[in-house]
């Protein structure tokens, strides 16, 4: 930018100099053509940065040479534009969600939030995911606008216990940051216990002694921690047989520690 001055008076009274209000940012070269008139240039002395200061105003002053001098002055006002120089910020690299199996779908999970300094279209932020197993992928949705992560099929915590995907967010101008997303599924009491016989004696003689062996039973729960314990074991009706305290104690010991005899 420049600025051309007109001083009428001639010889030591004609236009001599410009100043320019004190900034940090600006400085003022003043150059002389032909005929001796004098203007000055306007120039960038440092770099901006419009997320610390926005707009500048400045006072251009020119003075003659006379005794006194006389003055003139000029407002400058100078808008700074915004340049795509800041990345999105996530507020957490990590989001670690604890989330029910039997979360409804349409269910919030956790929302990602992004920010970015810039200004305008430069900090519209838009999210996907970035890296995600394509089970993830069926199981949820990520709002594009907003960052929330919702339930999009019925989860299941016997099938998979957990989920680790990666967001991208996006501002107007390409530059991305990234998060992660952890989830981990809770285990509910929603799978009954499982009675298979192992093995089984029949038909059974009429003068078998009492104690005799008739059936061999597993029982399993495909739930997790005290969901999956079998607590209890019995026979329903009146019936002339019964299942020994050391069967009930060896079924909750396999209820604890399935891997033990996996063949069972």
């Amino acid at each position: 930018m420049w600025s051309n001055s007109e001083d009428p008076d001639l010889g030591v009274n004609s236009l001599q100099d410009y100043n320019l209000s004190t900034n940090p940012y600006f400085i003022l070269e003043v150059r002389e053509i032909e005929g001796g008139k004098k203007y000055a240039e306007l120039v960038l002395n440092k770099q901006l940065d419009r997320e610390s200061e926005s707009s500048f105003q400045l006072i251009l002053t020119a003075l003659d040479g006379g005794k006194p001098a006389k003055t003139g002055t000029a407002k400058i006002w100078i808008t700074v534009i915004d340049a795509n120089d800041n990345p999105p910020v996530f507020t957490q690299k990590v989001y670690a969600v604890k989330l029910k199996e039997n979360a409804p779908k349409g269910s919030s999970v956790v929302q990602v939030k992004a920010t970015d300094r810039d200004d305008g279209s430069n900090a519209q932020i838009n999210y996907s995911f970035s890296n995600i197993p394509e089970s993830a992928r069926q199981k949820f949705h990520l709002g594009s606008q907003d960052g929330t992560i919702i339930v999009k099929e019925i989860l299941d915590f016997e099938e998979t216990e957990g989920y680790v995907m990666a967001v991208e967010a996006r501002d107007g101008g390409g530059l991305v940051a990234h998060c992660k997303v952890e989830i981990s599924l809770l285990d509910e009491n929603d799978n009954a216990p499982e009675v298979i016989l192992a093995s089984l004696s029949s038909p059974i003689p009429e003068d078998s002694a009492v104690g005799t062996l008739v059936a061999l039973i597993n029982v399993n729960d495909r739930d997790s921690g005290d969901n999956g314990k079998i607590v209890s074991c019995y026979l329903k009706n009146d019936q002339p047989f019964k299942i020994p305290i050391y069967i009930l104690s060896l079924l909750y010991f396999l209820s604890l520690h399935p891997h033990c005899f996996p063949e069972l």
